[in-house]
């Protein structure tokens, strides 16, 4: 048998294709658009003298109805990698159902293009995908064909599939007399076990009880770890931190980050939430001109002037002053209040040991949290306190500035509702070997 012998250029030029092939995006989103008419009327059967008269009036009717129009998306860009896991978040309305009714095309876009590599399994609404006359075994078998699975490749996933639903009992019932819990387990468990290329699911496992939702994400996390690709959209920050490597932030229909999760995060924290990060301050105490509050700055641990943080984030106050003339011993302090008016912390120099001595002209004192324990939530910086060793006050400042607290961030294991608690605590956890008897 003759060998086949390759030149050095021609030995480049496949291990390029190659590499090109292997590195293709499992999807790619290039300017979609989605357009919507607003108040328009339904579409009815027209006659042939009717179809006549629409024709001769369309542009007339065009340029009426593009008064009267609504992009749910546009120009929305970003291509995701085979066995990524990316998290699409927004607020209300900024149109991640939208994107991923596309994705899963259930609806088409207006204008631009996707290109999926593989086959997709959704799980957006509760039952797409279902006949609601067909029995819950039966819609097995009619999801797994739709996916391109033949009857053999659903039967070998068929137990698994049964056992994660935790339906046994009700899978001769026609899915139209289950209820919306029983309708996510089946629909759920089918969408995770018969192997998609990629896996689109969207906050409806939201209906489900808390621990089905707790055995989703696990699921969901062990699909991602076997290579396959997951687009996830969820308003539960903590979930989306820990399930996803990437997020896509989208705004008013538009894709305002894409990146690392963590980062995704932020920007729609941040988008999300009012605030500079820096406030300054007018002198309250115009009695004094010894010395005066000037400013209040916050930043994060890589130095970013920031007002949104997660729980475990280092959060660095810079207190601006400016004194006149020296002043010997110098104390400050300041509260850290809820919205509703309850005070959380109350920090002096004091209580750190930490000695004012010797100021004059400008100064900057910092305060940090390195491992700041508020729950999510709205907190204000009030009644920011300079005084003297001996308490003569310099200057003060109330309702400073305000910052928050965003769900999510690598800290956090488990959604953490506003106002269950304020403060985040960890104790040490252990277990004894034998039960313990009373003293």
């Amino acid at each position: 048998m003759s060998s086949v012998y390759f030149t050095s250029e021609t030995q480049n030029v496949i291990l390029r294709i190659l590499y090109n092939i292997m590195l293709k995006p499992i999807i790619e989103i290039k300017n979609i658009g989605k357009q919507y008419q607003i108040g328009g009327q339904r579409e009815r059967y027209l006659s042939l003298r009717d179809e006549i008269v629409k024709r001769l009036s369309f542009f007339a009717r065009r340029a009426k109805e593009a008064k009267n129009v609504f992009w749910a998306l546009k120009d929305v860009n970003f291509s995701v990698q085979p066995g990524e896991t990316v998290g699409i978040i927004g607020r209300n309305g900024a149109g991640k159902s939208t994107l991923l009714k596309i994705l899963s095309q259930i609806t088409p876009p207006t204008e631009g293009r996707i290109t999926c590599r593989g086959r997709v399994a959704s799980l957006l609404e509760v039952g797409t995908g279902f006949h609601p006359e067909l029995t819950g075994m039966e819609n097995i078998f009619l999801n797994g064909t739709i996916l391109g699975m033949t009857r053999a490749e659903v039967r070998k996933k068929m137990e698994e599939i049964i056992a994660f639903s935790e339906i046994e009992k009700f899978l001769n019932t026609p899915v139209k007399r289950y209820s919306s819990g029983m309708y996510v387990r089946l629909a759920f468990a089918v969408a995770a076990h018969l192997e998609p290329e990629i896996l689109v699911v969207d906050e409806v496992l939201a209906v489900g009880d808390a621990q089905f939702q707790r055995k989703c994400l696990g699921k969901m996390a062990e699909v991602a770890r076997g290579g396959r690709t997951v687009i996830f959209v969820s308003h539960n920050m903590g979930a989306v931190s820990q399930l996803c490597d990437r997020g896509v932030v989208l705004v008013h229909g538009g894709v305002s980050f894409v990146g690392p999760v963590d980062d995704a995060l932020r920007a729609y924290a941040e988008s999300t939430f009012s605030g500079t990060g820096t406030v300054q301050i007018g002198n309250e105490n115009k009695s004094n001109d010894i010395a005066m509050l000037k400013y209040i700055r916050i930043k994060n641990d890589v130095g970013d002037i920031t007002s949104t943080f997660f729980i475990g984030d280092t959060m660095r106050l810079q207190i601006g002053c400016n004194f006149s003339k020296v002043v010997r011993t110098v104390q400050i302090s300041f509260n850290i209040r809820a919205t509703s008016g309850a005070n959380i912390y109350h920090c002096v120099t004091k209580d750190a040991e930490f000695e004012l001595s010797n100021l004059e002209g400008e100064v900057i004192i910092n305060a940090v949290f390195s491992n700041l324990a508020l729950y999510p939530g709205s907190y204000v910086i009030d009644e920011l306190w300079l005084a003297t060793g001996d308490n003569q006050t310099l200057d003060y400042a109330r309702d400073v500035m305000q910052f928050q607290v965003a769900e999510g961030g690598r800290c956090v294991f488990r959604p953490l509702a506003l106002h269950a608690a304020v403060v985040h605590v960890i104790p040490e956890w252990t277990i004894c070997s034998k039960p313990l008897v009373p003293e």
